[in-house]
């Protein structure tokens, strides 16, 4: 995987949901998630929390991992990137409702959490 590329929603792969007859929900956490701050260059940490309804697909869990890392080069704000994963989540498996938490370690004092839902 080159680590300089843009994560996509492409890179997100898919699989059939078995139980698309049913509502349930799934969630994932990212205890490990990091960018860098497009201002300072300074690396940010934090956790993102995904919790949504499949509609026809899932995500693949192993999918998911990589393109998470690669944010990490990535200088992107807090709420851009919060609302970035939800975009491409949504463009991925398309489900019936989804919430996305960025939940963002303090730096200089000031600590971030940007829910975004769709």
């Amino acid at each position: 995987m080159n680590q300089s590329e843009e994560p996509k929603y492409t890179d997100l792969e898919t699989v059939p949901n078995e139980y698309g007859n049913r509502d349930y929900t799934i969630e994932v956490s990212v205890p490990e998630f990091n960018c860098v701050c497009p201002k300072t260059g300074l690396p940010d940490f934090g956790t993102i929390y995904i919790t949504y309804v499949p509609n026809k697909h899932i995500v693949e869990l192993k999918s998911l991992k990589l393109y998470m890392v690669k944010f990490r080069n990535v200088g992107i704000f807090h709420e851009h990137v919060t609302n970035r994963i939800i975009d491409d989540f949504k463009k991925a498996c398309n489900p019936k409702s989804i919430k996305i938490v960025g939940d963002f370690n303090p730096r200089g004092g000031i600590k971030t959490v940007v829910k975004s839902s769709v």
